[in-house]
């Protein structure tokens, strides 16, 4: 049985969290704008949905990019995947940044986002003297090479 995620629209004009497909992970979210925003290359926006979300305990809803932006316009999320909690009652906003070389605009009702809605653990975090060895150990960052 499908969880409940409860949304109210905080601004007139705001849409509600759409799948574009039936199998869509991710929700597309729009911006909910009274004006244009030009987003000047290099530069950052915090673009408002217009959206309020209710999560259930133990859920996350990750704020993600579209990959259309990214690769038509060079137009991604800054902190990606964003985390709305589920005690979390402010609005969703969505921050955008502008990596290609021309100016992008964003209209009201654009698509700018998706949210990926996931399972949380909270586990107890227990302080220890030592922790277990592996193959592996430390290696990081492109320890297995090209």
């Amino acid at each position: 049985m499908a969880e409940t995620v409860h949304v109210k629209k905080y601004r007139t004009g705001a849409q509600l969290p759409l799948q574009g497909t039936a199998h869509a992970a991710g929700y597309d979210i729009t911006a909910c704008i009274e004006e244009k925003v030009v987003i000047r290359p290099g530069e950052r926006s915090l673009i408002p949905t217009g959206l309020l979300l209710e999560l259930p305990s133990g859920m996350e809803a990750q704020v993600r990019p579209r990959s259309g932006l990214a690769i038509r316009n060079g137009v991604t999320l800054l902190n990606s995947p964003g985390t709305i909690d589920a005690d979390y009652r402010g609005e969703v906003k969505v921050i955008l940044i502008n990596h290609s070389q021309e100016p992008f605009t964003v209209d009201n009702g654009m698509r700018i986002g998706q949210l990926v809605f996931k399972h949380v653990c909270s586990p107890q975090i227990v302080e220890v003297d030592a922790i277990s060895e592996t193959a592996r150990g430390s290696g990081g960052f492109g320890h297995t090479g090209l």
